[in-house]
């Protein structure tokens, strides 16, 4: 370890007891509440869960992967215990590096969840990349998020054997579907959590910049890669916003240009900076359960603000007619009340 990251780790802020709710994206939260509202969907994620046993899937990591500690990936093992510090998980997840060549990470596990990295991820980002990786995966467990992606991969091996039960297998694939839905915007919460533990939004624009193809940093304009994300979001016309939504729907990550932008916006916004000087949500100011109707609401402004930004023509339509629809509703129920 260099001088100089001993510098920068030791200037690295940590938020004791920060709570998942500090950093997640709004839509996160309310995707969530909406899938956990799915009709059906309680009893197929318990009767999966139960069907696996997480101490089989950490045997086979176990049996087929490197387990990092402090003489296995020294350097990951530090990276992964000071990003657990940051965002005071505990106790710290297990870490795995997995032999593929495509760039991934996830978090699996229901009580005691663990990250795996793949070799392609390890071998593609620098030290200050990888703090954003492991953090980012720490995200997902502080949030909670380990057990729906469990569940979310155990489904996919599962559908397969259903092929011969037309409606078995449709019933799955509408879950995977709720479930994609959601975990494309747990990447948002989770790419927040990375950044504090970078705390370095170039570092973490280098991630994406590199998962969407920048093997050779000095190869890309950042500000031009950028203004990629401002160009897909302006779509000319309405094919090209139902394109869009063809492209995206089978995906469990973002699109990278998109990611991307997204969070540089967060990066550079109020809450960010607040979250750095310490004034944040804390674990202790929880309720213990979520409420589901503050979920949707907080996912709904999002949404509207987004959209009221977006230069994308099918967005617009349809933040034009829920204005309308809006407004109506409120004139009908002004009527009853005698409110104007």
């Amino acid at each position: 370890m260099s001088s100089e990251e001993i510098a920068r780790s030791s200037a690295r802020v940590r938020f004791p007891g920060i709570s998942p709710r500090a950093y997640e994206h709004p839509v996160d939260r309310g995707a969530l509440a909406v899938l956990r509202a799915v009709p059906g969907i309680g009893p197929v994620l318990r009767a999966v869960a139960g069907a696996f046993t997480e101490r089989g899937e950490r045997l086979g990591h176990l049996a087929s992967s490197i387990r990092v500690g402090p003489k296995q990936y020294p350097r990951l093992d530090r990276l992964r215990l000071e990003t657990a510090a940051t965002l005071d998980v505990d106790p710290v997840p297990e870490l795995f590096v997995k032999r593929d060549p495509v760039p991934n990470a996830l978090a699996l596990g229901i009580d005691e969840p663990f990250i795996v990295l793949t070799t392609g991820l390890v071998d593609l980002l620098d030290t200050e990349g990888l703090r954003f990786a492991i953090g980012h995966e720490m995200g997902h467990v502080l949030s909670g998020h380990a057990l729906y992606q469990t569940v979310l991969q155990r489904l996919l091996q599962l559908q397969y054997g259903l092929g011969w039960m037309p409606a078995g297998y449709w019933a799955v694939r509408a879950v995977i579907a709720a479930l994609f839905e959601w975990y494309r915007k747990t990447e948002l919460s989770c790419d927040r959590a990375g950044l504090l533990c970078v705390q370095d939004p170039s570092a973490a624009l280098r991630v994406h910049v590199a998962m969407a193809g920048g093997t050779d940093p000095g190869q890309v304009d950042t500000a031009g890669f950028l203004e990629q994300a401002r160009e897909y979001e302006r779509a000319e016309d309405v094919r090209d916003s139902v394109l869009k939504l063809i492209r995206t729907w089978p995906l469990t990550h973002p699109l990278a240009v998109v990611r991307a932008a997204e969070l540089q916006r967060w990066a550079a916004g109020e809450e960010y900076r607040a979250i750095l000087t310490g004034s944040y949500r804390r674990r202790e100011d929880d309720r213990p359960t979520s409420s589901f109707t503050e979920d949707l609401k907080s996912a709904a402004r999002s949404y509207k603000e987004s959209a009221a930004q977006s230069e994308d023509p099918l967005v617009k339509v349809f933040n034009e007619v829920g204005d309308v629809l809006a407004g109506a509703a409120g004139k009908v129920r002004g009527k009853f009340t005698g409110v104007d």
